[in-house]
């Protein structure tokens, strides 16, 4: 049984690290080992890692597209890796967003930054020209409105407008006293870096570095591997800090 965790890829070497360790803290909760692949900048590639594995044996795979919408390296690229490989037997599950776990994990994020309600909340996503992607995006930020109790506006670190410097501006204008940005990335990189450079009053840490995280993605997995292979429980993602005054949170009603 083989566990495949792939993100996209970076070349600061703390988002790869990010990464890495974000795998190795899945591993401890699965009980085996997470092998991390990369679809873009560094590698290796899922094809890379899925042929290296076929080479010794044909037992089944699971990939685990640690992305925040369904865009093009979900779609395209990915099963592009995987028929590449030649490998027999893979999974693949949903990517990690939208879901109402990620919208939980940002509104945490949001709360343990020092957000206050009544600050001015944007999603700083990376951006894509992918329409289901961007669809995605709205969706995660109309699920993050519903937590803080207020609308939250979409900015984009890369591809995409308003930029998310132009949509800190656009709430300073509406008068807005703090704006700050939910970080909807995973790890550390060039991206976050924008983030901190759009002129918010706060800016969250990426999701990576969240403990529900891996507690999701190990969900993720288990959901997906052959019964014969589970070994431990899963374990259900916490409900987010309620002490400074947020709404109890609904069950979880996603498939991780």
């Amino acid at each position: 049984m083989t566990l495949i965790l792939t993100a996209h890829g970076t070349r600061r070497a703390s988002g790869v690290a990010m990464v890495a360790d974000l795998a190795a803290r899945v591993t401890e909760l699965v009980s085996r080992p997470v092998h991390v692949a990369f679809v873009d900048v560094v590698g290796p590639t899922p094809s890379e890692v899925l042929s290296r594995v076929a080479a010794h044996s044909h037992g089944p795979a699971v990939v685990v597209p640690a992305f925040l919408s369904r865009g093009y390296h979900v779609r395209t690229d990915l099963p592009a890796h995987i028929a590449a490989s030649g490998h027999p037997n893979v999974s693949v599950t949903p990517a990690l967003g939208p879901s109402p776990d990620i919208a939980r994990i940002l509104c945490q994020q949001l709360v343990q930054s020092g957000w206050c309600q009544g600050d001015s909340v944007v999603l700083g996503a990376a951006g894509t020209s992918d329409e289901l992607a961007r669809n995605d995006l709205h969706t995660t930020a109309a699920l993050l409105s519903a937590l803080t109790g207020a609308r939250v506006e979409l900015g984009f670190a890369a591809t995409g407008a308003p930029t998310v410097q132009d949509a800190v501006a656009a709430a300073r204008r509406r008068g807005a006293h703090r704006v700050v940005i939910a970080s909807y990335l995973l790890a550390d990189g060039l991206f976050q870096q924008r983030l901190h450079a759009s002129g918010a009053d706060l800016v969250t840490e990426p999701l990576g570095t969240h403990p529900g995280l891996p507690r999701l993605i190990a969900s993720r997995f288990r959901r997906a591997m052959p019964r014969r292979f589970l070994t431990a429980r899963p374990h259900r993602l916490p409900n987010c800090v309620e002490h400074k005054g947020l709404l109890p949170w609904p069950a979880s009603t996603s498939g991780a």
